[in-house]
């Protein structure tokens, strides 16, 4: 019984993760196809640029829970922590590439984030970090990628240490290999001192 309802956990995850928030709010409430402008991708920091600030907090939560959701549930269902991991990886390949967008998508970090604080919620202590990088690099890119990689470090440890599951130490570095992928045109630009800084002015206003 576990593991039909674990496949279709899986299925659903993804499902649900693929749901393009940043598209839909873009298409319903400004009239603008996110994909159309900035970096091209559907998530909060895309939102921030083309939509404002409103959009982009509006897009982050929904994309946080598209990830948290569906692992919380999975833990509660107690379909085992490998099917846990498996729906956390699920609903962030569904945002990265979602059916509905033809596999376009966002970069998956706020869902990755979602889906990992789902499975082990201590990890968000790492947000101050990432707070700190934006505030002195103006880099979110960066703030993201050293998050994803001290969270999954931390996990991992969490793990050698008996805290935590080796499955959900598994899951966090699938998802991160997921998000440094979705960030490899960031990750090129960063080298090569060409990547876009944060600023408090968005192209909205």
């Amino acid at each position: 019984m576990h593991i039909v309802a674990g496949i279709l956990l899986i299925v659903a995850a993804y499902g649900f993760g693929a749901i393009p928030w940043g598209v839909v709010l873009g298409r319903v409430l400004a009239g603008k196809d996110l994909r159309d402008f900035g970096s091209n991708s559907t998530g909060a920091t895309n939102a921030y640029r083309v939509l404002g600030w409103k959009f982009s907090a509006a897009v982050f939560l929904l994309d946080f829970a598209k990830g948290l959701i569906p692992v919380v549930l999975a833990r509660w269902m107690d379909v085992g922590w490998w099917f846990v991991g498996a729906v956390a990886f699920a609903t962030v390949v569904g945002h990265c590439w979602s059916a509905f967008i033809r596999f376009g998508g966002g970069k998956g970090m706020a869902t990755g984030a979602g889906a990992i604080a789902g499975m082990v919620p201590w990890v968000l202590i790492v947000l101050p970090i990432m707070i700190i990088i934006v505030i002195a690099t103006k880099y979110v890119s960066l703030a993201s990628l050293v998050g994803t990689a001290l969270a999954t470090g931390l996990v991992w440890l969490a793990w050698a240490t008996g805290y935590e599951p080796a499955q959900a130490a598994l899951a966090c570095a699938a998802v991160a290999a997921v998000i440094f992928i979705r960030h490899h045109g960031n990750i090129d630009r960063l080298l090569h001192g060409k990547e876009r800084r944060f600023s408090l002015r968005s192209s909205a206003g």
